[in-house]
């Protein structure tokens, strides 16, 4: 069974965890957080996650922001990051957490929501798209990541 819940305090060395063993080049041009590094901090307050449990387990998170600090971007809510367990992937986490994500930001007032990710990221893309999420922009070589030119696609899903 899974289950979405907002993240606790009590959360973080499970979610440190996950965040250490998805680290991939795939998945993030910057490198991976050192060892010991708090994973909440200034801007990844536990509220600003949501956590699926598989069987009573910490197995993912999404975490769900505000994009620019403006008044005329108020409207916009960004999911900044989604990783789930390597060991309870492809049992449909990560898609329970994006479709809980919209909810919130619905909930929370969001005429629209936006990611980033990487144009090699396959697995994402597919869970994005399969929660009606659209290419709006690609960044063509946006990054190099081992030795290799990768887009940066922008996707967003209207809520209105």
């Amino acid at each position: 069974m899974i289950t979405i819940r907002t993240a606790r305090a009590a959360d973080e060395a499970a979610l440190a965890e996950i965040d250490r063993r998805t680290w991939t080049s795939t998945v993030s041009p910057a490198p991976p957080p050192p060892p010991g590094t708090p994973f909440f901090g200034d801007g990844a307050r536990p509220g600003n996650f949501l956590v699926a449990e598989h069987e009573g387990v910490v197995a993912g998170y999404v975490h769900l922001t505000a994009g620019f600090d403006i008044d005329a971007h108020r409207h916009v809510l960004v999911i900044g990051g989604l990783a789930v367990d390597p060991d309870r992937q492809r049992l449909g986490i990560g898609r329970q957490l994006v479709a809980a994500a919209v909810a919130v930001a619905r909930k929370r007032g969001a005429r629209k929501l936006t990611l980033r990710v990487l144009g090699h990221n396959t697995a994402a893309r597919r869970i994005y798209e399969q929660c009606g999420f659209v290419v709006e922009g690609v960044l063509r070589g946006e990054f190099r990541i081992d030795g290799v030119d990768v887009d940066d696609v922008l996707m967003a899903r209207s809520l209105a």
